[in-house]
This record gives structure tokens, C-alpha cells and sequence, in this order.
């Protein structure tokens, strides 16, 4: 009679018949910043833009996933080659690898990040 049925695992039938829970997978550890930006440099600046004087903020815990955010920061020039000055953008880092970037909004709190040279 139950032989069609499945119950999910926070179901009042006997432990037998439940479904077993989906094991949450382990958080990222802490991925290092620094490594992957210097190897991942033009996934962060486009090449044209010579970038100088990067930086890197320690990571943060996504709070929309399990990997991290970070910020970076470099001098950069424009696409005829004048300099743009410092623009900032914030990557997420999964899988130990740069996933994403975009440039900062207020709320990625990047102005007040400390940073450090690659």
C-alpha cells in the first residue's frame, strides 16, 4: 500500500519510510584573494586598461551562497589610454575560481575595506 509513497525526512511516519535529508554540502574554505586575482587578473580589468597597483580586500562569506566576495582595486586607463584613476570592482570567488565581477555599488561596502598589494 505504501509501496508508491515516499514521506520526506520531517514526516511522522517511522524512520524506515522517510526520505533520507539532503546533506548540506561544507562551506568553501578560505580562498586565497591575492593568488587568485594575480592569476586572474584579466577576469577582473580589462587587459587595455593596464591595471597597477592592485589591491585586494580580505574575503567575506557570500551571503547569497557558499562562496566568498571580495573587493579589488587598481589604477586603470581608458580605452584611448588616459588614466581613469582608481576604479573598484567586487568579485565572487566559488569553486576557488573568480565566478563574478562588477563594479561596486555603495552597499558592497568597499570604501571601507582595508587592502593589500598582490
Amino acid at each position: 500500500m505504501l509501496s508508491a509513497c515516499a514521506a520526506d525526512s520531517h514526516s511522522s511516519l517511522p524512520q524506515f519510510l522517510r526520505i533520507k535529508a539532503a546533506d548540506t554540502p561544507p562551506p568553501e574554505p578560505v580562498p586565497d584573494v591575492k593568488q587568485l586575482v594575480h592569476d586572474g587578473l584579466d577576469s577582473v580589468f580589462v587587459t587595455t586598461s593596464h591595471p597597477r597597483q592592485v589591491r585586494v580586500s580580505p574575503p567575506h562569506r557570500d551571503v547569497q551562497g557558499r562562496g566568498w566576495t571580495a573587493c579589488v582595486r587598481a589604477e586603470v586607463d581608458s580605452a584611448t589610454g588616459k588614466p581613469l584613476g582608481s576604479q573598484t570592482y567586487r568579485i565572487t570567488i566559488g569553486d576557488g575560481a573568480i565566478t563574478d565581477r562588477r563594479r561596486v555599488v555603495a552597499e558592497d561596502n568597499c570604501d571601507s575595506e582595508t587592502y593589500e598589494p598582490i
